[in-house]
């Protein structure tokens, strides 16, 4: 019988399940945990953001955006699918890795064996590169280019890029102009300045939550020789950019609101301003070494990551919200 209540908790986090609980569990509740569902929700807000000025412009096929946005989250999936199954095959995951103290790493776990892993992963790839060759064949032109983009990132976004400092430049290609001006292009038809423009303000929020995450995880990531770009900056510079990254969504706003570019209802993203000061107090001083009493349990060790992917929470809906309103006073 499907788990609701989990499914839930796996969209909305990243619960843990042991080994006994993980047997009992129907095959969605189980894709969803082994997918780290809770951040397709970037994604599949990029899509919606793609969507969304397509139909601004007069332009919009819902049938080719429902594509996109399917296409999109899949292929996110698969790349997380992917992450782990990389980083455990190169040893990075194991002796209680950061990332073994957050939600569920199947092959670690042990939860799933490597035949299952891979069929998991073949039915979550199948389905992002079913839907991108019929986009091609129904867009062609440059949507083939911009799968053959998508398939890069996904295949060697864990290796070798993280390993040497791209994956952060990389995450703010891919849910920028990749994926909010691809969705747009092949809805629409045509290219943007302005989308681009505004592609960037929204895929800066999953940049500083990388950047978080791997700030969180700097020195585990440097004893493995991993070397993501926080890594390579240091811890304090590290958490200066993640400031900087942030502060940029809000100044990229305005630049597009006072060029007029946009309209006024953009400005509401500055409701989100209390989430933006608390993350910003967070950084300004280094993670604690261990959990503070008053820390929930369920978020340790994920410090910065867990500031930043709130903020994001916070900013992205209120985004979504004024370029909505703005379309609709247009």
């Amino acid at each position: 019988m499907p788990d609701l209540k989990l499914w839930a908790a796996a969209l909305n986090g990243m619960p843990g399940v042991d080994a006994k609980r993980w047997q009992q569990l129907d095959p969605v509740a189980r894709w969803l945990l082994a997918c780290r569902a809770s951040v397709l929700f970037m994604t599949l807000t990029a899509a919606m953001l793609g969507g969304l000025l397509a139909w601004r412009d007069g332009h919009f096929d819902v049938l080719l955006w429902l594509a996109c946005a399917l296409g999109l989250t899949f292929a996110h999936a698969s790349n997380n699918l992917l992450n782990d199954f990389t980083d455990s095959r190169r040893g990075i995951d194991r002796n209680n890795y950061y990332r073994n103290q957050y939600g569920v790493h199947v092959l670690e776990d042990g939860l799933m064996s490597a035949s299952q892993f891979w069929r998991y992963f073949a039915f979550t790839a199948a389905i992002a590169l079913a839907v991108g060759l019929w986009l091609v064949s129904v867009r062609s032109g440059p949507t083939l280019g911009l799968m053959l983009a998508g398939t890069f990132f996904v295949l060697f976004y864990t290796w070798p890029l993280k390993y040497i400092g791209l994956g952060e430049p990389a995450v703010l290609l891919v849910w920028g102009p990749l994926m909010v001006g691809g969705t747009y292009f092949v809805v629409a038809g045509n290219w943007s300045g302005a989308v681009a423009w505004l592609s960037l303000v929204f895929a800066l929020g999953p940049t500083t939550v990388l950047f978080g995450k791997h700030t969180d995880k700097l020195d585990a990531d440097r004893q493995k020789s991993v070397h993501t770009l926080p890594v390579l900056l240091g811890e304090r510079r590290a958490r200066q950019a993640t400031a900087a990254l942030l502060l940029a969504q809000y100044v990229l706003t305005l630049v597009l609101v006072f060029t007029g570019a946009f309209g006024w209802p953009l400005l509401l993203v500055f409701a989100s301003i209390p989430s933006l000061y608390r993350s910003l107090q967070m950084l300004r001083k280094p993670k604690p070494v261990t959990r503070p009493e008053s820390y929930p349990d369920k978020l340790w060790p994920l410090w910065f990551s867990a500031a930043c992917f709130r903020h994001t929470r916070h900013f992205t809906p209120l985004f979504l919200l004024g370029l909505i309103l703005d379309t609709l006073l247009q």
